[in-house]
Formats: C-alpha cells, sequence, structure tokens
C-alpha cells in the first residue's frame, strides 16, 4: 500500500520573502534612506562634509523636529493638524510685536522678550486646545477641525500685522535662533530637548500609554476608563504650542516676521517627517526617534535637490511621494 506524502505545513509566523522585506522596511526603511542620501551628497555634492552645511542642515531640520513632535502625538491619537503652519505664523507675528512696543510702551527690554516668548507660545497652545475642543467636543473629523486654523490663522496674522513685514533686531529674543550653548546651535538644542522630552513622554509616563491607547483603539481606551477627551486636548494643545515655538524660532533666525511666509508648508513636512518616520497614520504608535530621523530626511531629500540645481517646487513632489512611500511600507508590513 502506498503512502502519499504531504508536506509539513509552515507555522504561522512564517513570513514569505516579500513580506519579510516590506518588516525589515518598515523598521529600518528610514534608516537606510537617510544613511543613502548621506552617501550620495559625499559622492556627488560638493563640499557636502564642511561645517557649514552641516550648521545649515541642523537649523533648518529644527523648526521641523520640533513641529513634527507634537504632529506625532497628534497622529498616535488617530488625529492630524493642518493648522501647524499657521499657528506659527501667529506666534511669529505677535512676539515682534510685544519686544517693539506694539501693545504698550516697553521700559524693562528684559520682560518684554521675556514675555515675546511666553505669550506667544501661550497663545498658540490655546489655539490649538481650540482644534481639540472642535475635535472632542464637536465630534468634528480632525482634517476638517484642524482646516479651520489652516485657513483663518494665516489671515489672523496678516490682520495683526497689516500685512506689514516686521524687521527687528533685537539679540535677546535672537538669541534663540542665533545662539549658541556650548558651541551648538541654541535652536539645535532646543530641538533636541523636546524631542528627548516627547520620547520620555511616550515611553515612561501614564499619559503616554493613554495616547497610544486612544490611537490603537478609543472605543476600548474609554471602556478602561481612560480620559480620552483630556488626552486628545493635551495633544492638539502640544501641537498648537510647539507649532509657536517653531515660529519664533524661524522670525528670529530671519530677523523678520512676515505672516505671509512663516510656516508655509510646515504642514506637509510635519506630516512628512512623521509618516516617513514609520508612525502609523491610523494611530496607535508613536515614533519619536524615528520622525526626528524622517525629519533629517525630508531635510536632507530638500538640500540635495537644491544644491544638484533641481528647483524647490520639485522638493514638495519628492515629499509627496515619500508620504505616499511610506504610507503603502506600513500597509503591508502590517497585513503581515
Amino acid at each position: 500500500m502506498t503512502t502519499i506524502e504531504t508536506p509539513a505545513p509552515q507555522p504561522s509566523g512564517a513570513l514569505s520573502s516579500g513580506s519579510r522585506l516590506f518588516a525589515l522596511a518598515g523598521r529600518y526603511g528610514t534608516f537606510a534612506a537617510f544613511l543613502a542620501l548621506v552617501v550620495f551628497n559625499m559622492a556627488v555634492t560638493p563640499n557636502f562634509l564642511s561645517w557649514q552645511t552641516l550648521n545649515v542642515n541642523l537649523t533648518q531640520v529644527a523648526t521641523i523636529v520640533i513641529v513634527a513632535t507634537g504632529m506625532t502625538l497628534v497622529i498616535a491619537t488617530g488625529g492630524i493638524d493642518l493648522s501647524v503652519g499657521s499657528l506659527m505664523a501667529i506666534a511669529g507675528a505677535l512676539a515682534p510685536m510685544i519686544f517693539m512696543g506694539r501693545f504698550w510702551p516697553v521700559e524693562n527690554m528684559g520682560l518684554a522678550v521675556a514675555l515675546a516668548f511666553l505669550i506667544p507660545v501661550v497663545v498658540a497652545g490655546l489655539f490649538g486646545l481650540f482644534n481639540g475642543l472642535l475635535v472632542t467636543r464637536f465630534s468634528i473629523q480632525p482634517i476638517i477641525a484642524t482646516l479651520v486654523l489652516f485657513i483663518a490663522g494665516r489671515g489672523i496674522a496678516q490682520v495683526m500685522t497689516n500685512g506689514n513685514l516686521q524687521v527687528f533686531k533685537n539679540e535677546g529674543f535672537q538669541f534663540i535662533a542665533m545662539g549658541r550653548i556650548a558651541g551648538i546651535p541654541a535652536q539645535v538644542v532646543l530641538m533636541i530637548v523636546i524631542a528627548a522630552l516627547a520620547f520620555a513622554l511616550v515611553r515612561y509616563t501614564v499619559i503616554g500609554r493613554q495616547i497610544i491607547a486612544v490611537g490603537g483603539n478609543e472605543k476600548a481606551a474609554r471602556l478602561t476608563g481612560i480620559p480620552v477627551r483630556r488626552v486628545k486636548l493635551f495633544v492638539y494643545m502640544v501641537s498648537g504650542a510647539l507649532s509657536g515655538l517653531a515660529g519664533l524660532v524661524v522670525v528670529a533666525r530671519n530677523s523678520a516676521s512676515d505672516a505671509n511666509l512663516v510656516g508655509l508648508g510646515m504642514e506637509l513636512d510635519a506630516i512628512a517627517a512623521v509618516a516617513v518616520g514609520g508612525t502609523l497614520l491610523t494611530g496607535g504608535r508613536a515614533n519619536i526617534v524615528g520622525t526626528v530621523l524622517g525629519a533629517f530626511v525630508i531635510q536632507l531629500v530638500r538640500y540635495t535637490l537644491l544644491a544638484n540645481g533641481v528647483p524647490d517646487a520639485a522638493a514638495l513632489i519628492v515629499k509627496a511621494g515619500l508620504i505616499v512611500l511610506a504610507v503603502f511600507i506600513q500597509q503591508r508590513a502590517d497585513k503581515h
């Protein structure tokens, strides 16, 4: 009597080569893209390894990381914040008005500069809280809720300044962008501190675990007693405040505040950094280290194109393509 041999069943955890490739791309793709860009620029772009080039890229990426850190927390809850660029414009318009005496006579410049840091960040945080209220209290979809300030916020900044360019020179205020701490640009130090605090928040605190839980399954999180509404209000407020801080860095670096241009297109940069960094756009994951790497990839893509004679408009197409590719890889990796 003959027996028919059947192949042994494959273990359920076994992955096909294609699935394994997507899993590896999802985990290490951002770092690999960063290394590839560095190697390419070392071979092709003149003076890429100079200190000046390093300084340019670090200072340019700082604001992207600051904004993208707040965006990571929002996206981790299953939301999105399109108002970040407009909130940068509002904060950037408000700060010079404070220390230039547009609201009241400046008698103590030190106090005026301190208020120019504090008030715009608080105002931007309150606008972020407004976004959160639209999402939680009125159950408006995040993309629609934040679209309100995406449109109106820049208009508010333009009305505040009558559409005029505010030019200034104030060493105390501009230290945030032009100063150095132990030889490192102050804005880079600020970027590192904010990223480190956000990493610790997500990794080691109760609110961090609640953010992930809300994004993973909001209904289950609510049933387990997590204050879902409070968590969402918190992340939108943080995103708004960090956007305001980034706006201060931009105007301090430029020695001028232009409500028409400050923060323009930052929404795309921040979302691209988060997506490329591995945070799921559907929520439930917050990869702060990945976001930082994603921001560096976005900045290096822009620098590579500009340094090799490609128009800046082309960088927008490339960034959009990176978002699509990152989401595709995430979806394929999650299916397996």
